[in-house]
């Protein structure tokens, strides 16, 4: 007998519509959770807690879903002929979300033996982190149901949970004041929304194989090692200027740079909007021979990102005072003209997360053609440089120096992964006409 859950969730498979409308969805409400919370809480809790809060979910939390994660949605969602089942996928994302409890656990003991956290900031930090790892684990079920071609309940899942979330977070804060509390709360709505949005649910699917195979976690992890050590990297380039500004400047500060940040997570979300539907359109034209018309479907992909690129930086430089003052009237009093100065960065971070939205465009591009190997280099060269230019420009340039590295280690992993996918092209046209073979 099929469950109150799944039965106001499942509506059969392949329904095209429902696939668009709920991936919007639930990208959207995904999104907008980040900045609702940033704002919020630091209106309610004050500029130190709301940064310590954004700091956790927004970076070092999410770093940790990275872990959890792997970087193996794209593989799995493209393992068109079930190279591995989908018990194998959960047996592997139960071990990576232990390395990601365990790594966060040994940062933040790190870090508070160092003197760098106080006791109560590891302890938010930890939640958050708890909260993001368990996000982590939804995620196995989520590509689950695109993989079995239900994209829209990926859409709806990820609504549903972190509605669920979110409320149960401002709830527990505007009852208790604390932080804490609101970060412990979020933990157990995001255990329940898990139980009853992915758990319950896939049981309704009929093409799951459960089914695991001796031997499938450790080839998922030889098979995956590259994309999670680029993931990985690759959130690391996204992230280091915050990673520089919580290390060198205040709470304050972190919680500041957050608020102008937000926009690339909307940016992201569009991206992602026009893109993940075609993903398994992209695979079956690569996995077909079908290279022009591979190359016509990423080439206007590609210009329907650049096009709302421009369009969302050219906002965001006429309209970015206006903007940020009323972000300002949100946090509440006391924050007045706390964020307006700040519009020219806000513009640069804009004009950085359309170059991330290209980037990670070209990024799947290189997943589906199995050049693994190529991505972790692009990622390594960019993780070197992030690593070198983001102390000097924030201790140098404060939070103007953060948005100008951001932009241009955007730009850098733009043309790494654009010319790496033209030159797998060039190769595999060049095979198939014989050229040089």
């Amino acid at each position: 007998m099929r469950s109150l859950t799944n039965r106001l969730l499942y509506t059969g498979p392949d329904r095209e519509r429902y696939n668009m409308l709920w991936n919007i969805a639930g990208s959207f409400c995904y999104a907008l959770a980040s900045m609702v919370l940033s704002v919020l809480v630091m209106r309610m809790a004050g500029e130190e807690e709301g940064g310590i809060f954004s700091f956790g979910y927004s970076t070092l939390g999410q770093q940790l879903f990275i872990v959890a994660y792997f970087g193996i949605r794209p593989f799995q969602i493209t393992d068109g002929k079930g190279e591995y089942s989908f018990g194998d996928y959960l047996r592997h994302r139960f071990l990576t979300c232990l390395a990601a409890v365990a790594g966060g656990a040994v940062f933040l003991a790190v870090m508070g033996a160092q003197g760098i956290y106080d006791g109560h900031k590891t302890v938010v930090l930890l939640l958050l982190v708890f909260y993001k790892v368990i996000d982590g684990f939804a995620d196995v079920y989520e590509s689950e149901f695109q993989r079995q071609g239900s994209l829209y309940l990926t859409g709806k899942s990820n609504f549903f949970r972190t509605v669920l979330s979110v409320c149960a977070c401002l709830g527990t804060l505007a009852v208790s004041g604390s932080v804490l509390a609101a970060c412990a709360g979020a933990v157990c709505a995001q255990m329940l929304g898990v139980l009853l949005f992915n758990l319950d649910v896939i049981r309704v699917l009929p093409g799951v194989d459960w089914k695991r195979r001796k031997g499938a976690a450790a080839g998922l992890f030889r098979s995956t090692s590259f994309l999670f050590a680029s993931v990985f990297l690759d959130f690391y380039i996204f992230s280091s200027a915050k990673y520089a500004i919580d290390r060198y400047m205040s709470d304050g500060d972190s919680g500041y740079f957050n608020l102008i940040f937000m926009p690339t997570s909307v940016i992201y979300m569009i991206a992602n909007f026009i893109i993940r539907p075609f993903l398994t359109k992209l695979t079956a034209m690569w996995d077909g021979g079908e290279l022009a018309a591979f190359k016509r479907e990423l080439g206007r992909l590609g210009m329907l990102v650049g096009g709302l690129t421009v369009l969302a930086a050219a906002g965001a430089f006429v309209l970015g005072r206006f903007v940020l003052s009323l972000v300002e009237m949100l946090l509440g009093q006391g924050y007045g003209g706390s964020l307006a100065g700040y519009w020219m960065d806000f513009g640069v971070i804009v004009l950085g997360g359309g170059f991330y939205a290209l980037a990670n465009l070209m990024y799947y591009a290189l997943v589906i053609m199995r050049r693994q190997k190529a991505i972790f280099s692009i990622y390594a060269v960019g993780a070197l440089a992030a690593w070198l230019i983001s102390p000097p420009l924030v201790k140098g340039f404060g939070i103007h120096g953060a948005a100008a590295c951001y932009l241009c280690l955007m730009i850098g992993l733009t043309l790494g992964f654009g010319l790496w996918t033209v030159r797998v092209c060039g190769l595999e046209e060049r095979k198939k006409t014989g050229y040089g073979g």
